[in-house]
Order: C-alpha cells, then structure tokens, then sequence
C-alpha cells in the first residue's frame, strides 16, 4: 500500500511535527515511534503515554433487539451488563473462528458503544450490518477519535481534568463531557498498564491531544511499543496471534466465554467452542521464553526436545521490561504445560525456550477495593 492510499488519522499533522517515524498499519499512516521504541515503552511503564489509536473502528448498536441481536455473534454476556460497564468478547463467525476481537459496553442507556480493530473494521461492520436484525440498528461513529493514555501516572493526569476519573475503576465507562467536548472513556486500553481510552469528536483530537501533552508527565508514544508493551502484558493481536481460523480456546481466551452463554450455546460457533472445551483443542496459545540466540519473530519454528516440528511463533520479540526475548505461539496441548523444554528456529538454528506463564510482565489495572 502506497503513501498515497493509505488513510490518516485526524492527528496525522501532529504528529509529523513532532517528528515521528511514520507506517503504514491497518490501512492508516500511523506514528511506529518518536524517539526511539525503548524510550517510549519504558516512559510508558514508568510515566504516561499517549496513543492515537483513532485507526480502530468506532460504532453503537442501538434498538431494543439490539443486545440479543449482538450476542447472536459473541460468547459474552451483555444482557447483564450495567450501565457503566464494558467488556472485552469476541466476534465469531459460524466455525467459531475469531473474526476479530474488540470492546463493547453501555456508557450511557442508548445502546451499546463498540471498538474493533483498525483492519478488521470495514468487514465487522459490513457483517454486523448485513445480520442484525429486529430494530437493532449499527451507527458508525466515523466522525470520532480514539485516544488512549496509558501508564502508573495516567489516572493523576486525567484526574486533572476530570476528578471523577480517579475513581472509575478498570472497564467501567461513561459518556460525559471533558475537555469541553462529547467524549465516551473507559478505564481500560492494551498496553497491561493502567489507563483510559477516550473517544473525542474528530474536530477536537488535536486540541485534546495537545492540551493532554502539555502535562509534563505524559508523552506521544508510537505503535512500535504499544506492541512490545501489550505483548508483555500477553495479549494477543488480531490477525497474528488470533485469526478467523482460531477458536476462543485454542487462542486462550477462554475467560471471554460467560457461563450463562456457555450453558444456552447460542452464539456463532458454539458447536466447536463447548466440543474444544470438552475435549481440549488441537493447539493451544503459548507464552515462551526464549532462553538464546536472537529474538523469535513471527513465523519462526516451534520444537520439540527432539527437533520435531510442533507450531509457529505468532509474536515475539525483546522484553524491555525483562532484559530477554519472549514470544507467544501455537503448540499442541500435550506441550503446553508450564516449564516445558521446547526449542524455537530462528534463521535455521534451534534455540532453546520455555513455556512460561503470561502475562510476561504483572498487568496493572486499577481495580476498585471490594466493598
């Protein structure tokens, strides 16, 4: 994809002038970094940072049938679902395969707000649009952007703004008004950090953007360690480590299937979901460190002890956090148990790894003290 075609973001002249390192990413030109992926990620551990992640695809399904309606194409239970709450699920097709993953939850009573992923969006919403059914009716919020500020420091900064905020607590939402404008936010984001994601009019990114940037605690960050960060948190990004091919548990991700659905087995793919959790799957997603040699990158061989082929790496790369390489892929489950001796083939050398739990690095959600 040329320079030419690819969309922009409404930050895109921000952030060429603060002089990032532009990419092509899910159709968009988007910052890879700043000053540097390492800098970024470790500001982000230890400060705030700040991401346009305005790429993703934004939309309320709203109607009375509109619940039922999308829970026909997730495992999740959103009929229980508070107002003020959201949930991570996963939208599957009829083999059960993940067509993407994504973020629903009701901020206000009209409906629910959704969040998918940047090169998956047109088609979610072309098949959302073509199966919805009863009143149920898909608004694209194309006129939105997407921010997320993510770090140890991001609740202070944003309780600048909003006092509020500090007391929200990790995926409660709400839609109100901050920084002079309609915004929907959440206690919640993908880098394993505590933070917000918050959906601004697309006329007011900029300033909001800037006026966020005036605090010395926070600074841009890039898609470069927003992967490194969310792959040490141990989540998985669509299209390399789940795909329209991979059920809920062989991706391990399980916790995203509610009893109640389980038990009714009325969503897409719930035939092949209630089988694999019955009888296990024939892969399973992994967390390995890989103990030599250079990283294990997309791609690369999975092993046994004996030098048998048994999966592939769906991402890897160095940890900053952890001063060695880790990755994640696909092994059969007879391998997937915690401290087994497998071997990864980089440039055509063996080298040897572990399965190690994930997340790699301890997630730091705020969660609100039980009462």
């Amino acid at each position: 994809m040329t320079d030419e075609t690819l969309k922009t973001t409404p930050l895109n002249a921000a952030h060429r002038a603060a002089g990032a390192r532009m990419v092509g990413f899910g159709g968009y030109d988007m910052p890879v970094q700043y000053e540097g992926v390492l800098a970024e990620h470790r500001w982000t551990r230890e400060h705030a940072g700040l991401f346009d992640v305005s790429h993703m695809g934004q939309c309320k399904i709203t109607g009375d049938d509109a619940i039922a309606q999308f829970e026909r194409f997730v495992p999740g239970d959103y009929e229980i679902l508070k107002t003020g709450k959201q949930k991570y699920s996963l939208l599957l097709n009829a083999e059960g395969g993940i067509m993407d993953d994504l973020m629903a939850g009701k901020p206000d009573h009209d409906g629910l707000y959704v969040v998918v992923n940047a090169g998956n969006k047109d088609a979610d919403f072309a098949f959302l649009q073509a199966n919805l059914a009863g009143d149920a009716k898909l608004t694209i919020l194309a006129d939105r952007a997407l921010l997320a500020i993510q770090g140890p420091e991001a609740a202070e900064v944003m309780a600048q703004h909003e006092p509020l905020l500090a007391e929200m607590g990790f995926m409660e939402c709400a839609r109100l008004m901050l920084f002079g404008c309609d915004c929907f936010i959440s206690r919640s984001g993908y880098t394993g950090e505590d933070g917000y994601e918050i959906s601004v009019p697309a006329d007011q990114a900029e300033r909001v953007w800037n006026t966020l940037l005036q605090d010395a605690r926070v600074k841009p960050i890039g898609l470069g360690a927003r992967d490194s960060l969310r792959l040490e948190a141990g989540l998985p990004l669509h299209g390399h480590d789940i795909d329209a091919s991979t059920s809920p548990v062989e991706g391990a991700l399980t916790f995203a299937l509610s009893k109640s659905r389980k038990e009714r087995a009325d969503f897409n793919g719930a035939d092949r979901v209630l089988k694999e959790l019955a009888d296990g799957p024939s892969r399973i997603r992994v967390g390995l460190s890989v103990k030599e040699g250079a990283p294990a990158r997309e791609g690369a061989e999975i092993a046994d002890a004996d030098g048998n082929i048994i999966g592939n790496v769906t991402s890897g790369g160095p940890s900053p956090t952890l001063g060695r390489n880790i990755a994640m892929g696909y092994v059969p489950p007879a391998f997937a148990g915690l401290g087994t001796e497998l071997k990864v083939v980089v440039r055509g050398k063996p080298a040897a790894a572990e399965v190690i739990a994930t997340p790699f690095v301890a997630q730091r959600y705020y969660r609100k003290p039980k009462a």
